[in-house]
C-alpha cells in the first residue's frame, strides 16, 4: 500500500486487502472444492440452481423469505455491485466512511459517489439528516442519487447501527425515493450475539431493499470469490435482478464451478462450518477486545469492536507526537503503522474518510500467528491470549503504540 502512485498505476490497483482471516481453510470446505475440481461445466450467470437454493436457506433461516427467482450469485462482491449500480442508473450515496471496494465501481461505470457522514453511535449507514441535506444539495446541483449502500455490520468501523438509527437512515432514504443496498458479509460475525442487535434494512422494509453477501466475511477464504444478492420479491426488484443479470453476463463474472460447489456447501450451514465460524467469532473477538485496550491505553480512540476481525482507531489525540515523527494525514499514518506493526494498517482515506483525520484500520488476523498450527493452536485455545506468540503479537503491538502517548506526554508543556 504504497503513499505514492507509480505513473500509470491507479489508486484502486493498491487498495486495501481484506480483513486477513488468519486461519487456514476449513478442511471439509477444501474437500468440497477438490471435488468439484473436474468439472467440464460453467456455472450461468447470477449462479447455478444448487448455489440459489442454499442461499435461499440462508436467507430463509434469518427471516429473510427468499426463492432461488429472486437472487443472483457473482465471483465476488465487486462485480455484484457494480451490476447493481449499472442496473438503478444514476449516483450513489455512500457512509464515511464506508467499505473500501464500494467507490470504485461507482466511478468505473462514470457515476458519482457522495459520501455521508455517519452518526456517532456507529459506522455502516449515514446519519438521516445529512442524508437529507446531501440528497437535496446535490439534486440542486443538477445530479442524480438513487442508490444508497449501507452496511449493518460494518467494515470499516467493526460496529452494528442500533435499530432506531437504521430505521430513521431507511425512512429518509424511502423518503427521498433511494433504492437501498444493504451489505450483509459481517453480519454472522457479531462477537456477542447476546448483547448486539441486528436488524437489516430487509427486515424493515423487504419490498425496498436489496441485499448483498460477500462469503468472504464469513464462509470462504479469500481467495475463492463468491457472492450472493437478494432482490425484492416486486415487479420493480424482478426487474432490477434482469437487468443486473444483463449487467454479471456482460462482465463474465460467474462463479467458478468448483468455488459455487463450496459456496452452496458453506451456504447450507454444516455443523462443522458453524463451529469453524463461532470458533473464529470467538477468536476474533478477544484479540480484538485486546488491541481495543491497547489503543485506549496509548491515547488513541476507537468504539470498540462488536464485528468482523478488524477495528477502526482514531489518533487525532497523539496528532503532536506523530507530527515530531512526519505524520500530518491519513496516507502518512498508514506508511507509519504499516512499518511500526509490521501488518497492512490502512489509512481511514482508504475508506472515504477525510485525508487529514488521523484514522486507520487495524487487522486482527495477522496477530493470530505466524503458521498454520499457531493460528489453529489460538483457534482451540481456551484463552488465546494467553498463548506465547499471540501474547507476543500483542505486546510488541501495545509496545509501538505506547511510544507515540510516551512522545505525546514528553510534548506536553510543563504545568
Amino acid at each position: 500500500m504504497p503513499r505514492t502512485v507509480p505513473e500509470g498505476h491507479g489508486p484502486v490497483r493498491y487498495g486495501p486487502p481484506a480483513p486477513d482471516p488468519g486461519l487456514p481453510v476449513l478442511p471439509e470446505l477444501a474437500a468440497v472444492l477438490a471435488a468439484s475440481a473436474g468439472r467440464a461445466h460453467v456455472e450461468p450467470p447470477g449462479g447455478s440452481p444448487a448455489l440459489l437454493d442454499a442461499a435461499a436457506g440462508y436467507w430463509s433461516r434469518r427471516g429473510l423469505p427468499s426463492e432461488r427467482g429472486h437472487l443472483a450469485a457473482a465471483a465476488g462482491p465487486a462485480p455484484l455491485l457494480c451490476a447493481l449500480i449499472a442496473a438503478t442508473g444514476g449516483d450513489v450515496l455512500l457512509p464515511r466512511p464506508c467499505t473500501a471496494w464500494w467507490a470504485p465501481q461507482v466511478r468505473l461505470l462514470g457515476r458519482r459517489a457522495f459520501h455521508v457522514a455517519t452518526p456517532p453511535e456507529c459506522g455502516g449507514v449515514p446519519d438521516p439528516y445529512a442524508l437529507l441535506e446531501t440528497v437535496r444539495r446535490v439534486r440542486a446541483e443538477g445530479d442524480d442519487p438513487r442508490l444508497l449502500v449501507l452496511s449493518v455490520a460494518d467494515d470499516p468501523t467493526a460496529t452494528v447501527p442500533p435499530p432506531e438509527v437504521l430505521h430513521e437512515t431507511v425512512e429518509a432514504a424511502l423518503g427521498e425515493g433511494l433504492h437501498i443496498v444493504s451489505d450483509e458479509t459481517w453480519r454472522d460475525t457479531l462477537h456477542h450475539p447476546e448483547e448486539t442487535v441486528l436488524i437489516g434494512p430487509a427486515e424493515m422494509v423487504p419490498q425496498q431493499v436489496t441485499v448483498v453477501t460477500d462469503l468472504v466475511g464469513g464462509y470462504l477464504p479469500a481467495d475463492w470469490p463468491a457472492a450472493v444478492a437478494r432482490f425484492p420479491d416486486t415487479p420493480g426488484g424482478a426487474e432490477l435482478r434482469a437487468r443486473a443479470l444483463d449487467a454479471l453476463t456482460a462482465l463474465g463474472a460467474q462463479v467458478a464451478a468448483p468455488v459455487a460447489a463450496a459456496a452452496a456447501y458453506a451456504l447450507g450451514e454444516p455443523d462443522e462450518v458453524t463451529g469453524r465460524l463461532t470458533a473464529a467469532v470467538r477468536l476474533y473477538a478477544k484479540v480484538a477486545e485486546a488491541v481495543h485496550r491497547a489503543l485506549l491505553a496509548a491515547g488513541a480512540l476507537g468504539r470498540a469492536p462488536v464485528a468482523g476481525r478488524h477495528l477502526y482507531a482514531d489518533f487525532a489525540p497523539l496528532r503532536d507526537a506523530l507530527a515530531a515523527r512526519g505524520v500530518g494525514d491519513a496516507m502518512e499514518l498508514e506508511e507509519h503503522l504499516t512499518e511500526r506493526l509490521g501488518m497492512p494498517v490502512p489509512g481511514g482515506h482508504r475508506f472515504g474518510d477525510d485525508l487529514g483525520a488521523l484514522r486507520a484500520r487495524l487487522p486482527v488476523g495477522p496477530l493470530l500467528g505466524t503458521d498454520t498450527e499457531q493460528r489453529l493452536a489460538a483457534l482451540t485455545a481456551p484463552d488465546p491470549l494467553e498463548l506465547p506468540h499471540v501474547e507476543r503479537a500483542l505486546t510488541g503491538l501495545a509496545g509501538a503504540l505506547d511510544g507515540l502517548r510516551a512522545d505525546a506526554q514528553h510534548l506536553e508543556p510543563p504545568r
